[in-house]
């Protein structure tokens, strides 16, 4: 590459340092009103977790197909644990809980909980430690909520969801706040949350599908999200390594912002299928949108949005009404800048005022094929540079990047570009 951001200068050493981790628990069920569920002990989950090491089949699965690079503005050798990656769980530490409808689910010590049943009006409430793990099997789970999430993290250090079979999770009418707490999503958490395993999972929402407060993490199953509101929202940050995601929603697919911090709120995808119908943005981070790999499909407004846009792989299709990528000033930590150096994208552009990429920043295109369809394939306020890779414009290869608005203005300051060594990912098991 001849010239990227000067202000970046980060050297992230994606290594595959994933370690496969078991998964926790003992044996109980619930029956009553509000059953309160619990394990005997932490001695116990530990020495689950660590017969379960040994298991890497799931785990050298994702970490095969994913594509997590070595050059990147985030640094994602920590981004999955191997506990994130495992699709399957202990069946023998595992405790088993029968829904039945009107009677609550209070998990309140950590383990491994098997969610069978068909049930109405029943939440799931996770109540932990703050270092404590959950993880909730769902086989063959269903639950229709008139007015509260099915699944709701209160307290707890990570909570992992994963799938075994087909589960269906629906709120069908107008959320009720949880004190000062707008529980408005069919799963609700307020810590981190992981979405994983060989089953599927249907959510539809009169709001949200998924809302986290902290680090979402998708890393398999068969996910389908219908929703009037954001289908996978997120407070810090929102991570994709492998799974089948399909999306229709009013709003936005994808949206990590935290209201209280502009420098949080990335998005990180390296790998899975995802599709995406959304009424607003496709894919929308407050500062980072990195792409390493996987398969994206987004019909939307505006495909990708994010302060600092970054492609280094994967296959990209984008039909948008606005902008098809667009970098946009949302963050005061980064200079506003579109980046491609990898994969395959595809951006068709509906008639009007439309742009198929629109950086009110700077513009890189270093490598990979970009092919745009549209009267205004590019759009930018600051540089372009064309050091690498393939244009190609309604059918015709070119080396120019053409500005709608005929030059750049030099780049925008205020930002850091790419903190050194990148902006890391949560660690840990």
């Amino acid at each position: 590459m001849l010239k990227k951001l000067s202000a970046i200068i980060i050297i992230a050493v994606l290594a595959a340092s994933f370690t496969a981790c078991g998964v926790t628990g003992g044996d109980s069920s619930a029956s009553s009103a509000t059953s309160a569920v619990s394990d005997t002990g932490s001695s116990k989950a530990s020495d689950a977790s660590s017969k379960a090491d040994d298991s890497e089949g799931d785990f050298e699965k994702v970490k095969a197909t994913a594509n997590v690079t070595s050059d990147g503005v985030i640094d994602a050798t920590d981004m999955f644990t191997g506990r994130d990656l495992t699709q399957n769980y202990d069946e023998s530490a595992a405790k088993a809980v029968s829904l039945s409808s009107g009677s609550n689910v209070s998990i309140t010590e950590a383990g491994v909980y098997v969610l069978t049943g068909t049930a109405t009006n029943v939440t799931v409430t996770v109540e932990v430690g703050d270092e404590d793990k959950v993880q909730l099997v769902l086989n063959g789970a269903n639950i229709t909520n008139d007015s509260a999430p099915c699944i709701y993290v209160k307290n707890a250090d990570k909570v992992f969801v994963t799938t075994v079979g087909d589960n269906s999770l629906s709120v069908t009418g107008s959320f009720t706040a949880d004190g000062e707490t707008k529980t408005d999503a069919v799963i609700f958490s307020k810590d981190d949350l992981v979405l994983n395993g060989t089953g599927s999972l249907k959510l539809t929402s009169t709001e949200n599908g998924i809302s986290c407060k902290d680090d979402l993490k998708i890393t398999g199953g068969d996910l389908s999200i219908e929703c009037a509101s954001d289908a996978l929202e997120a407070n810090d940050s929102i991570a994709i390594a492998d799974g089948n995601i399909t999306i229709s929603t009013d709003k936005d697919g994808l949206h990590a912002e935290n209201d209280e911090d502009n420098s949080k709120g990335y998005i990180y995808i390296c790998g899975g299928k995802l599709t995406v119908t959304a009424g607003s943005d496709g894919i929308r981070a407050t500062t980072v949108c990195q792409i390493d790999g996987g398969e994206i499909t987004a019909t939307a407004s505006e495909g990708i949005e994010a302060t600092y846009v970054q492609i280094n792989g994967g296959t990209i299709d984008i039909s948008a009404s606005d902008d098809g990528i667009n970098g946009s000033n949302k963050s005061s930590a980064y200079n506003v800048t579109v980046e491609i150096n990898g994969g395959d994208i595809t951006i068709n552009m509906g008639q009007g005022d439309t742009d198929g990429v629109d950086s009110n920043g700077n513009l890189y295109i270093n490598g990979g094929t970009i092919s745009v369809n549209g009267q205004s394939p590019f759009d930018y306020d600051g540089v372009a540079e064309h050091n690498g890779g393939t244009i190609i414009v309604n059918g015709t290869q070119t080396d120019d990047i053409t500005n709608q608005f005929g030059g750049g203005m030099g780049g925008p300051g205020g930002g850091m570009g790419a903190p050194g060594g990148g902006m890391g990912g949560p660690g840990g098991f």
